[in-house]
């Protein structure tokens, strides 16, 4: 799509309130280079997209290739912290990263339902191409779909991350071992209360805000405190408790969680509690799980605390040779629980 989006006719970028997306913006004709041109060609330019051709060519990069694919379906689209477009960049950067890779190009594809408000995409795609340059990543290619009105929901965002793991690194649950650290990054819960509060328009009376951020920066950092990091993972849908449950699912080990050590903020808890919510099942978009040896755990804290993203990370728990492939939680009051997976869908449409 690069040749579309770059080499397309000049368009009148000042939007009306009621100009929409029409049948005619994914036909293949001129309207469709206009609205390519104006809206994502304008945000997203850079010398990946400059080349003007069908495939984006990048030179070949040191260590082994990543890839990562993500569809974003969120509503509502525009929530406090963030919207779709920044959630499309940070998402799949952070699938990236969670690889122990540096991302380097990100795809994107467009489903636009019939009627679209041209002015919401194109507040997408300014946001977007912001968290892109923001992460020092260039989209290079992509595509663009409009459906007939009633067979979409709004706008429904692909996007692929290309990224390099350098050959030293070998993260993933096959590294690791019991008797590991288990350290979660910040406070569990933020997106998806701020995204529940925005759709429902409850008020909490204090300010939720998605944690939606790109996570790679720190993660190079985290690799490098802590060489022994043997997992990384972002506890998106379902939650802290599908994340681990994924991790120990068919393994000979086991995970021990400290639950009075882990990070709520308290305007989450109670709104949790309001709502009769686990915080350990709500999704995050700004948040990893990092497992290392204990040995280098502080370092990996430190490393973590230095960034915005990480200020309130934690050691939360430990790998375990007891009771493999179950998830246990010793609770703020003493006793233990099982940590199980989230059963159906606390919040649908949340990333």
């Amino acid at each position: 799509m690069n040749e579309v989006w770059l080499k397309a006719p000049k368009v009148d970028r000042r939007f009306k309130a009621d100009d929409r997306v029409v049948m005619a913006h994914g036909g293949g004709g001129r309207m469709m280079a206009e609205l390519i041109r104006g809206v994502f060609g304008h945000h997203f330019n850079n010398s990946l997209l400059a080349q003007a051709h069908d495939v984006a060519v990048m030179p070949q990069p040191a260590g082994r290739i990543v890839v990562s694919t993500d569809g974003h379906v969120i509503s509502p689209m525009f929530f406090p912290g963030g919207d779709i477009g920044s959630l499309a960049v940070h998402g799949t950067l952070n699938d990236v990263a969670m690889g122990g890779a540096m991302p380097i190009a990100l795809t994107a594809g467009f489903i636009i339902e019939e009627g679209f408000p041209l002015a919401d995409l194109d507040r997408i795609a300014e946001s977007m191409g912001k968290a892109a340059r923001d992460a020092g990543v260039r989209i290079a290619t992509g595509d663009t779909k409009v459906v007939e009105r009633g067979k979409g929901d709004g706008v429904f965002i692909t996007t692929t991350g290309i990224g390099v793991v350098p050959d030293h690194l070998d993260i993933g649950p096959h590294a690791v071992r019991s008797g590991m650290a288990v350290i979660l990054s910040g406070t569990l819960g933020d997106h998806g209360v701020a995204i529940m509060s925005s759709r429902a328009g409850l008020e909490f009376g204090t300010s939720i805000v998605s944690d939606s951020a790109a996570l790679h920066r720190m993660v190079a950092d985290v690799v490098d405190a802590a060489p022994g990091t043997a997992l990384l993972r972002d506890p998106t849908r379902g939650g802290l408790s599908s994340t681990m449950n994924e991790l120990v699912e068919g393994r000979p080990y086991g995970v021990l969680l400290d639950e009075a050590s882990i990070p709520v903020k308290p305007e989450v808890a109670s709104a949790c509690e309001l709502l009769g919510l686990d915080p350990l099942h709500i999704a995050n978009e700004g948040k990893m799980i990092c497992i290392c040896p204990p040995e280098q755990a502080s370092a990996a804290l430190a490393a973590m605390r230095r960034h915005p993203e990480g200020r309130d990370a934690a050691l939360i728990g430990q790998v375990v040779s007891d009771k493999p492939g179950f998830v246990r939680m010793t609770t703020a009051i003493g006793g233990m629980r099982v940590v199980d997976w989230l059963s159906g869908e606390q919040l649908p449409r949340i990333c």
